[in-house]
């Protein structure tokens, strides 16, 4: 895939909005795009602060080569590194970055890995179970819908896909792998089809979606990753520093609403009239709950539909 890939960045003014205040009138300000994919937030931050230095995270090569040729005229002020978006710790360490300014996250699947085919990540397309974000690693959705048991199966797709007919799937699945007849994430969508009640697939969409979102989240370790990562990315805010972080499906937009609820709570105990010495948040949330796109960029790029967007400041030590 080329660098001229057509690329949405979801909610791009209002991440530049929220961000703005960590980053301008600082001399060297640094910010990391912990999802850096095709560069589109990335870009249009570099083009507004023209002393920012961006490191650029992302767990798939493909995008991070793509991302590099989109941002070449910005090739003093960028830094990419191929790794997961727990290591922020690491990554800063190895930059010799101390503490940072702003942090974006833009979660889920990318438009880029949805395209392509072979990816895996389409229940739309004839495509190998793969899966993987990054092809380097080992665990593919071909050895997971092989290899884990009726239980193991059945357990992943409720957990991760809140999948009613989990069990059923599962069964369908043992029976089709035992016979040879799953090959292909079409042979994956027609099996799920095939386990679901008709009435009970004539709304929600394509009923294969919960199915191969549980498995991407399985064979990526996704809310594993991400429940290391927001602490992390917290830990490294300078004070003043903003994080904005997008989500796109519930089991991740409750991770994020804990942690910043945990350190957004004052350690004075409960019913007290004043503040305690030293016992204010170090944190403050700067959007009440969570935001989604409105709904002109929902029409103009429909990837931005299931978007849930949160951020927060650090305003102590």
């Amino acid at each position: 895939m080329s660098a001229d890939v057509v690329h949405i960045p979801v909610a791009l003014e209002r991440c530049l909005e929220l961000l703005t205040p960590a980053i301008v009138n600082k001399s060297n300000p640094i910010l990391i795009d912990a999802t850096l994919g095709l560069g589109g937030h990335a870009k249009a931050l570099l083009e507004r602060f023209s002393n920012l230095q961006l490191i650029g995270i992302d767990r798939d090569q493909a995008a991070i080569t793509i991302a590099s040729e989109n941002l070449s005229q910005y090739s003093d002020r960028t830094t990419f590194i191929h790794t997961t978006y727990d290591q922020i710790q690491f990554v800063l360490d190895q930059v010799n970055a101390g503490s940072i300014d702003a942090i974006l996250f833009d979660l889920g699947v990318s438009s880029m890995q949805l395209d392509q085919a072979e990816r895996g990540f389409s229940y739309s397309q004839v495509a190998p179970l793969d899966m993987r974000m990054d092809q380097s690693s080992h665990l593919t959705a071909e050895i997971v819908l092989t290899t884990y048991s009726h239980g193991e199966l059945a357990k992943l797709l409720q957990n991760y896909g809140q999948e009613k007919f989990a069990s059923k799937i599962a069964e369908k699945i043992i029976k089709a792998r035992s016979s040879g007849n799953l090959k292909s994430t079409k042979d994956l969508a027609e099996i799920v089809k095939d386990s679901i009640p008709a009435p009970a697939r004539r709304t929600g969409g394509n009923p294969a979606k919960r199915t191969f979102q549980a498995l991407r989240i399985e064979v990526n370790q996704e809310l594993e990753v991400l429940e290391r990562a927001i602490p992390a990315a917290l830990a490294r805010l300078s004070v003043g520093g903003r994080l904005v972080v997008m989500s796109y499906q519930s089991l991740e937009d409750k991770i994020i609403k804990n942690c910043f609820a945990q350190v957004t709570k004052s350690k004075s105990p409960l019913g007290l009239p004043v503040e305690l010495p030293d016992s204010a948040a170090s944190y403050k949330l700067l959007v009440s709950g969570s935001q989604g796109a409105d709904e002109d960029e929902q029409l103009r790029n429909p990837r931005s539909q299931s978007m849930r967007l949160r951020a927060i400041e650090r305003v102590g030590i």
